[in-house]
């Protein structure tokens, strides 16, 4: 049977968790109040814990305004931009922060920095949390996933500063500093709002692909934390499965191999991640 490296990172995040605990303190405080209760989009990335949610009636609203006075309203783990959380105080609602203590950090970070400085945000252009931080801006922004983005639209003596989404490579965001800072002369503040979780978890997956045959990585597929795992994995040119939930698992290629690595993002729960470790450790030659 192949042996298992499981990451010690892998799982639940502070922020994921504070997330949750903060809904199940909710439904436990109305549980006799019969009060409807909604998350604003999905509370974190992982479907299996949406739909033990959705099991509990805890309901989901896309649109603030939608909702409705005297509901409560859960405010997901990815923060949510300014004017959205203005809607909802106008809507009567009683309002649960549930953003992540890291994303609030870049939020202020961003509203400070960006009062003489225009921002250059490296992320995800559609991710909520993205959105969320562009709202924070004082200034006009720029996001980009690629340095070859920005070609032909920075403009000399216009000052910038940089700030990466919370999830995203931190030795990829030091290049791209440091590129950039060559680009315009050297002055350029970049903002820490990395989070350090994120940043162990990167480097537990890179140092566990170094030692085997096949990475797993578990987690939803909406989840950008999730994603870089896989592509961490896959830089190390290592191949590398991306799965859900352990029925996902190509279990005849897994059975080939002696030694296969096991992480997961930041949302998934403990419970996925020991089934997946079991069938693998369960496989026989």
């Amino acid at each position: 049977m192949p042996k298992v490296l499981r990451a010690a990172t892998a799982g639940f995040c502070m922020g994921v968790d504070l997330a949750l605990k903060k809904l199940e303190r909710l439904l436990s405080e109305q549980a006799e109040a019969a009060a409807d209760i909604y998350t604003l989009g999905p509370i974190i990335h992982n479907p299996q814990v949406l739909a033990m949610y959705a099991a509990k009636g805890v309901g989901r609203l896309e649109d603030p305004e939608s909702a409705s006075p005297g509901s409560s309203i859960v405010i997901r783990a990815h923060g949510v931009p300014r004017h959205v959380r203005r809607t909802l105080r106008r809507k009567g609602v009683y309002l649960v922060d549930a953003t992540c203590p890291k994303v609030k950090k870049a939020q202020k970070l961003i509203e400070t920095y960006t009062g003489e400085r225009n921002l250059l945000l490296y992320g995800e252009p559609d991710h909520p949390e993205v959105v969320g931080l562009l709202s924070y801006a004082q200034s006009e922004t720029m996001v980009f996933q690629e340095l070859s983005e920005l070609s032909g639209c920075l403009e000399q003596g216009k000052r910038y500063v940089l700030a990466a989404q919370t999830t995203q490579d931190r030795s990829e965001y030091t290049r791209i500093y440091e590129d950039l800072r060559a680009r315009l002369g050297g002055e350029l503040p970049v903002l820490d709002t990395i989070c350090d979780t994120t940043r162990q978890r990167q480097q537990e997956a890179s140092d566990i692909a170094d030692q085997v045959e096949l990475m797993i990585v578990v987690g939803g597929r909406s989840s950008g934390n999730t994603r870089r795992l896989a592509q961490v994995a896959a830089s190390h040119g290592k191949p590398c499965v991306h799965v859900e939930e352990a029925e996902e698992l190509p279990l005849e290629r897994i059975r080939a191999c002696r030694v296969v690595g096991l992480t997961a993002g930041a949302s998934t729960p403990g419970h996925v991640i020991d089934e997946v470790e079991r069938k693998v450790a369960g496989l026989e030659e």
